[in-house]
């Protein structure tokens, strides 16, 4: 009797014991569940996947889309301006005033501009480096490219090249004049310093850029085609094959043969030990919210900029206007809203070598991607568009080149120069004001 008491004593007591090794064992898979490594995991897979399911999960939603809208809309004093979308196309539909409509088209979007490059930002930040810099060379300049092939299925190709060029002077002489004027203005006691050899490089992109737009210009001014209208075309769609090729290998150069294309090989140690606290900014935004919004962003300045180039004509005759100044001062402000703010932030931060990548990388990315690009794009819609910028507009690209690479050189930059290449732009927009177009000359549309 005393041994079957025993014997069920201690069966209980291994029952007990194995009880309390399962529940330690689920006490500590619970505390595991809500560790804080593992509450960290789950919000990086993203709260609305975790979260859609749950008995909430429309509540939670709803927060979510709130708190999106409100963190990329009403973050931000310059979204005021997004009412101007909505305001032209009423006005287009009660009114047809061109002018109103161009005005208003430009005012909607700015903000838009703007937002499509914090949007990028933010998804840059869960693709790494190199898709990143991929993601910002091909929505960074994303709202020229858009007007530009808008105004190239209208047939409206001297827009198309008057627009990118703009883009080119614009972020060549007011962005990075506007840059360099705040920076030095802020840090007005020393000479804020860049990397030289990026400097470098983007100035051989943009002379070469200038070379493929020259040729195509003296050959038709000369005289000299084999076939008048159909070498220059031929040309200029062969040399757009070549520079598409040449910025693909640049891009290649840019992300895969050094860590960071704006510090210098020796410098790279201890620039990273400063650019540890920079490195530890999170995203506001989910990575499908960021998708989700550049969508939007693109389809709604889509939009505008069909309303926007189908009033450019119309604009120019009630405002007494020439398209080229319309096309090369007015249309890049608002497509270099983003770079403009950005860069001069930057600048104000002392982080010149980012200022200096916004303006003139972007620069190129027009030059030696945009324009070649469109080229390529009337290539496929059968319209002619070619390199043939004429010889006004080619040799102010050229001039501006070599004014501002004559400024890169030193690798350091002052208010003073800053001030010296808005005061450029000036002159610039002033030439172009009084600029006549020449008229348009009829193009056979096969080489």
């Amino acid at each position: 009797m005393d041994q079957k008491l025993q014997v069920a004593g201690t069966q209980s007591q291994l029952e007990m014991g194995s009880l309390a090794a399962n529940e330690s064992s689920h006490e500590f898979e619970d505390e595991s569940l809500f560790s804080p490594e593992s509450v960290i995991q789950k919000m990086q897979l993203g709260h609305i996947s975790d979260y859609g399911s749950a008995p909430g999960g429309s509540k939670m939603w709803k927060n979510v889309v709130y708190k999106s809208i409100k963190t990329v809309v009403f973050s931000n004093k310059l979204n005021v301006l997004i009412a101007f979308g909505p305001l032209t196309i009423l006005v287009h539909i009660l009114t047809g005033h061109n002018g109103l409509v161009f005005l208003l088209s430009l005012l909607g979007i700015i903000p838009l501009a703007e937002r499509l490059g914090y949007a990028t930002e933010q998804l840059a930040m869960y693709t790494g480096p190199t898709v990143g810099g991929l993601l910002n060379a091909t929505f960074g300049n994303a709202t020229e490219l858009i007007i530009a092939i808008y105004a190239l299925r209208n047939g409206m190709i001297r827009v198309v090249q008057l627009s990118l060029l703009g883009s080119i002077l614009s972020n060549m002489l007011l962005v990075l004049g506007c840059a360099f004027f705040c920076g030095g203005l802020v840090f007005y006691r020393k000479e804020q310093v860049f990397n030289k050899a990026s400097a470098i490089v983007n100035s051989g992109l943009l002379l070469m850029a200038v070379m493929g737009l020259l040729f195509p210009a003296v050959l038709h001014f000369t005289h000299t085609e084999v076939h008048y209208g159909k070498s220059e075309l031929a040309l200029s769609r062969f040399s757009s094959c070549i520079m598409l090729g040449v910025y693909a290998a640049y891009l290649f150069f840019q992300l895969k043969s050094r860590k960071d294309p704006y510090i210098p090989l020796s410098e790279d140690e201890s620039q990273n030990r400063e650019n540890e606290g920079d490195n530890d900014e999170t995203p506001e935004i989910g990575k499908w919210e960021s998708v989700i919004w550049l969508l939007i962003m693109t389809a709604w300045i889509s939009v505008l900029s069909e309303y926007l180039v189908d009033a450019i004509e119309g604009t120019s005759h009630a405002w007494n206007i020439p398209i080229s100044f319309i096309g090369v001062i007015l249309l890049p402000i608002v497509g270099n809203a983003a770079e403009h703010a950005g860069a001069i932030m930057f600048a104000m931060k002392d982080k010149l070598d980012i200022s200096l990548g916004v303006a003139i990388g972007s620069s190129t990315q027009i030059s030696m991607f945009g324009i070649p690009f469109c080229v390529v794009v009337g290539w496929i819609m059968g319209k002619p568009m070619d390199l043939n910028f004429q010889l006004f507009e080619t040799a102010t690209l050229f001039i501006t080149v070599i004014v501002v690479a004559f400024f890169l050189q030193e690798g350091s930059s002052n208010y003073f120069k800053g001030l010296m290449l808005i005061l450029c732009y000036v002159i610039v927009a002033a030439s172009f004001f009084v600029h006549e177009d020449p008229p348009p000359e009829e193009k056979s549309l096969t080489p």
